[in-house]
């Protein structure tokens, strides 16, 4: 004798399928809130590490050559800015994407907010935020305006350049800048240290061979935050447990942060995909 329980076989499939998204969100709550915590409870003194940046690392010169090169180096030579700078705001901002678009209104390489801040920097169309060379010109062009407001204080001027100076008080106290333009500082400082790497030994040495270029490598979504210190905490915990693989973080859109994976190729994706299923997580990149 059958039973039929009148139970289908795709309401079956919804249920496995929620109670495994559950089970998942439990492993990262109760697995990795520690983690959490620790990088909430303890996030570095973001202004200290720029004023160490700027006295002794901001005129070291990258080893790799990144896109649109020339523009960068005019557009900080023009602006009395570290050129490591500039390509750091690019990096977090746009990964040197000059069609970049964000959903508040942001365009090209170094985000440009269209109409106030484009107007203001003597942008009155639109098109022309998404030419290299003009946009990274006015990014630059707002940065010095935004240090000289700030009286040379990098952490602050960088708040003011997420949030606006509007609300970014010109008074040193840390604790009057919103906790999302704290955490964007800290943002753009993980991008310099990428930016920087390897800058140390080479600053001022001929290179034996020319520099290598930066190549923009796929992308591979691993999870998506709603917090910034959440994404950088999950980043730096799996660098731990996975030291062999590329990984990065980024600001995707408003509120969200993305840790991922970069892969070259196909076997560097096949490998990544094995290393995070040992450690509980599936990522569905082919």
């Amino acid at each position: 004798m059958i039973v039929d329980f009148g139970i289908r076989h795709d309401s079956i499939m919804n249920l496995f399928y929620y109670l495994t998204k559950l089970m998942f969100c439990l492993f990262l709550i109760g697995y990795w809130q520690p983690v959490f915590g620790l990088v909430k409870g303890n996030a570095p003194n973001i202004a200290k590490l720029w004023e160490s940046y700027l006295a002794n690392d901001a005129w070291k010169s990258p080893i790799i050559k990144f896109p649109f090169e020339r523009c960068f180096q005019s557009a900080a030579q023009t602006n009395d800015l570290p050129l490591s700078l500039l390509l750091a705001v690019a990096r977090g901002e746009s990964n040197f994407n000059p069609r970049a678009r964000s959903n508040r209104n942001c365009h090209g390489l170094m985000q440009i907010r269209w109409p106030e801040t484009a107007n203001h920097l003597g942008i009155d169309r639109l098109a022309a935020l998404y030419d290299p060379c003009t946009n990274i010109r006015a990014g630059a062009r707002y940065l010095r305006e935004l240090l000289d407001r700030y009286d040379g204080n990098l952490h602050r001027a960088l708040a003011a350049y997420n949030y606006g100076p509007n609300r970014i008080p010109k008074q040193s106290n840390s604790a009057n800048i919103p906790e999302g333009a704290r955490w964007y500082s800290a943002y753009i400082y993980h991008h310099v240290k990428k930016i920087m790497h390897g800058a140390a030994i080479t600053a001022g040495i001929a290179p034996l061979r020319e520099a290598p270029v930066y190549m923009p490598t796929r992308r591979v979504a691993i999870i998506t935050f709603s917090k910034p210190w959440r994404a950088a905490g999950f980043y730096q915990h799996l660098q731990t447990r996975a030291p062999g693989l590329k990984l990065d973080w980024y600001r995707i859109g408003t509120n969200r942060y993305q840790v991922v994976m970069l892969c070259s190729d196909h076997r560097a994706l096949e490998h990544g995909k094995k290393v995070l299923r040992k450690l509980g997580l599936k990522i569905k990149a082919r």
